[in-house]
């Protein structure tokens, strides 16, 4: 295969998580059985150091109709309207006719806050559904896939363009650097928010390697793929949610200046050695111990006739729950507030997803699959905990929402 930044060839194995289905495409009972698997294996490039699946499964089976929702959780919803904020205080705040697109919009959470700053809203969403809810909510949003083309049909130029959480999904990857490039002002703000790699790395979050994420970015890497289209970060922080994601910004190369915290944030990231491949080897061996202890942990629970329900049914989670090869031997169902999901299971493993609100009885052990959100999960159990209800978190972010 060739590079998906830089397109060189010399690329090599690093992370194997075995065949495993769409870890979106949560499945009724009659199709139990019956999903798809695929290879999730993960590449590093010697050329440029981007790390990237070696398979991609086609856009319109993950991205045309899924399930996931930006508005199901308040930590998110509270930190896009961080972001919408801040970008419009350092930026925007006196400029009359402001404008945002945004790539991958969702249900159109992250464009509500900016259009309540009085932005003019547009969003790109290739999931039927979802798009229908965030037109039905009053946020514009054409239900497409975004590319060269699409830009040319908007055919105008944007203030700020978002994509939160998406620009590691591209299958048309140039194309849509291309079209950013294409549709952002000249005195434009490109927002791209992305899982960090190197917090991913520290947190062993390996679950958030699965089919949708095709690329995982460095400071290091994405800067290759923007310089190649004339564009260039400026500066960046590293937020909590997800567990550690970049909020990058982004503008036409040469026009902006790069602030001393992002300078500070690259230095940071090369003393850490992140990019190398031999960080990502140790990576992938501490991935298998994780499963190891894991695994030990639930058989014992178990043993002791403790009952256990997964906390949320994230996408991520069937990563894991793939990758470990537990299924409802281990784990009774899954809890999940989102309506979409009712009645489902979950693909490869057939775990039953129950709404939360409906559960009858309170497991013993809650195994945490939204670890991400461990602050606000807490938080809103603080009462079960006190009962002697355990929260496990499989994974321990050194940073959370």
């Amino acid at each position: 295969m060739k590079c998906r930044v830089c397109d060189s060839t010399d690329l090599e194995l690093v992370i194997d998580l075995g065949d495993q289905p769409w870890c979106n495409n949560f499945i009724p009972a009659d199709e139990v059985g019956n999903e798809p698997f695929y290879p999730l294996r993960v590449q590093y490039c010697h050329n440029c150091c981007t790390s990237q699946l070696d398979f991609t499964v086609k856009k319109e089976i993950m991205f045309g109709d899924h399930t996931y929702l930006s508005g199901t959780t308040k930590s998110l919803s509270a930190h896009f309207k961080n972001v919408a904020t801040k970008i419009d205080e350092r930026f925007f705040r006196d400029k009359a006719d402001k404008s945002i697109l945004d790539i991958g919009s969702n249900d159109g959470t992250q464009l509500q806050h900016y259009k309540e700053l009085g932005y003019d809203v547009l969003g790109v969403e290739s999931s039927v559904g979802t798009a229908q809810i965030a037109n039905d909510n009053g946020i514009n949003t054409l239900n497409v896939f975004f590319n060269e083309e699409t830009m040319d049909e908007i055919g105008r130029k944007f203030s700020v363009i978002n994509a939160s959480g998406v620009f590691f999904h591209l299958e048309e990857l140039h194309s849509v650097c291309r079209a950013i490039k294409q549709g952002l002002a000249e005195d434009g703000v490109f927002v791209v928010q992305f899982l960090y790699m190197k917090s991913i790395m520290e947190n062993c979050a390996f679950d958030q390697i699965y089919h949708e994420h095709l690329l995982y970015y460095t400071l290091q890497t994405i800067e290759v793929l923007l310089n190649r289209h004339g564009l260039a970060m400026f500066d960046a922080e590293l937020a909590p949610i997800h567990g550690g994601s970049i909020i990058g910004l982004v503008t036409h190369k040469d026009k902006a200046e790069t602030t001393e915290k992002y300078k500070e944030m690259l230095a940071a990231e090369k003393e850490s050695e992140c990019n190398s491949f031999d960080h990502y080897v140790q990576f992938s061996k501490r991935i298998e111990k994780m499963k190891e202890d894991n695994l030990k942990y639930l058989k014992e629970a178990k043993e002791m006739g403790k009952t256990i329900y997964g906390f949320g049914a994230p996408v991520k989670g069937n990563t894991m729950l793939n990758y470990f090869g537990v299924g409802a031997d281990l784990i009774d169902c899954l809890v999940e507030k989102n309506e979409l999901r009712r009645g489902l299971y979950s693909p490869g493993m057939h775990i039953p997803l129950v709404i939360e609100d409906e559960i009858s009885e309170l497991p013993d052990i809650y195994y945490v699959l939204a670890w991400n959100f461990k602050k606000e999960i807490l938080k809103n159990n603080e009462q079960l905990v006190k009962d002697g209800i355990e929260f496990y978190f499989p994974v321990d972010p050194k940073v959370s929402a």
